[in-house]
């Protein structure tokens, strides 16, 4: 069950101008279900990807390395669920790129202008043939409105879909952005998320739009963990249509690039905590903040070791307040300096540990009732400088076990 994680309605999701959804049932893996996404990108669209920093990445992310590299400007994203299309070799790049061929030749585009996803099982051949035919439906599907539909036809494991918006002024036009995304296991993205998308109609130039796409997994989907596996798969791609009648961005630290990464951020936050409270199994969603560092690198460092710990992990979802798994996470992250007379943590408003050691004034049944909550806030200060980073993790239930156990059944 998802940890208050709430559904947007479709029609609080915004149209992008330049920009169209379809969806349709392909029969990628399973049966009665919508597994086969395409997105419709009009000419003159700015666009960006970040993908996984796994060395086993799939032939998708390695096709799409290629089409952005090639600078013909993309026009279209085809996405299948079912099958990840990872460790299949030089047969999976062929199918990647045959599924890109087709999309092209309907849309009578490059084949360098498609961008493939792929997301599910891995180490299967992928369907192509079913995908192909499926293409047809999805194209005669797309509409400016289909976000919600895109974002229920992405998932996997998920067991609810993820979408947002925002809406921000830039010199006094009106600029919508909205995401999807989809994960909830094998969730430890370095880069950015098992399968993310973001567009906006604002007006961005090519240039910047790394730097955007970069920053944006960055703050948001690069501080998420749910197991701290490294997907195959990760991508996360940004699109600006630029269909909105304000000048061009051409730079980030301008007040109009700053406002519009603001807004986009906001949606990229919300759709990688998403994730998280969406998690495999999780009962409860976890924010680990660590201050007080040197560097925003090992804070960072500190931040993972204990948001990975699967003992720190089991401990929250038991209710046990067995908070020196925390400190330990903490003392094996890397730090080599680390002077540990200068730690305090606190466990959202409990103050447990004070100059390395257990505080005076806590008491263990003030930490289980905190532990006990759905929502839970871990502070730690390294009393080492002024740098600091959050990052977001769940628990481990015995329902995350079960769910990987059974994956491919």
């Amino acid at each position: 069950m998802a940890v208050n994680l709430t559904v947007t309605p479709a029609d609080q999701l915004q149209a992008i101008a330049g920009l169209r959804i379809g969806t349709t049932e392909a029969g990628v893996r399973k049966v009665n279900r919508k597994d086969l996404t395409v997105v419709l990108i009009d000419d003159g669209a700015s666009v960006a990807g970040v993908f996984t920093k796994n060395r086993f990445c799939a032939a998708p992310v390695q096709v799409c390395r290629e089409h952005l590299a090639a600078g013909r400007g993309i026009r279209a994203m085809v996405i299948n669920t079912g099958n990840a299309n990872a460790g299949t070799g030089h047969d999976g790049l062929v199918r990647a790129r045959s599924t890109c061929l087709s999309l092209a030749q309907l849309l009578e585009i490059a084949p360098e202008q498609v961008l493939p996803f792929s997301t599910g099982v891995i180490m299967e051949v992928l369907p192509y043939e079913r995908i192909a035919a499926g293409l047809p439906a999805a194209i005669a599907d797309a509409s400016q409105a289909h976000w919600a539909q895109a974002a229920q036809a992405i998932m996997t494991t998920d067991t609810l879909p993820k979408a947002y918006s925002a809406q921000v002024e830039i010199d006094g036009v009106k600029v919508s952005v909205s995401g999807i995304s989809k994960g909830a296991g094998m969730i430890r993205p370095n880069m950015a998320t098992m399968l993310g998308f973001m567009a906006t109609d604002a007006c961005v130039s090519q240039a910047v739009m790394q730097q955007l796409t970069a920053e944006l997994a960055d703050a948001s989907f690069n501080r998420i963990t749910i197991d701290g596996d490294t997907s195959t798969n990760d991508s996360f791609v940004v699109i600006a249509t630029n269909q909105a009648n304000h000048a061009p961005i051409t730079s980030l630290a301008s007040p109009q690039g700053q406002a519009l990464q603001a807004a986009m951020q906001q949606v990229a936050v919300k759709l990688a905590q998403a994730i998280v409270r969406d998690g495999e199994g999780a009962t409860k969603f976890i924010s680990v903040t660590i201050e007080g560092g040197k560097t925003e690198v090992e804070c960072r460092q500190a931040a993972y070791a204990v948001a990975h710990s699967p003992l720190v992990k089991t401990a929250f979802f038991a209710s046990d307040p067995n908070l020196g798994r925390i400190l330990a996470a903490v003392g094996y992250a890397g730090i080599d300096d680390l002077d540990q007379t200068l730690i305090e943590m606190h466990l959202d408003d409990v103050h447990v540990v004070t100059q390395g050691g257990r505080h005076r004034s806590y008491r263990e049944e003030d930490g289980q009732r905190v532990m006990k909550q759905s929502e839970i806030a871990v502070r730690v200060s390294l009393g080492r400088g002024s740098a600091s980073t959050t990052v977001w993790t769940c628990d481990f239930s015995h329902e995350y076990v079960t769910i990987n156990a059974d994956y491919r059944s």
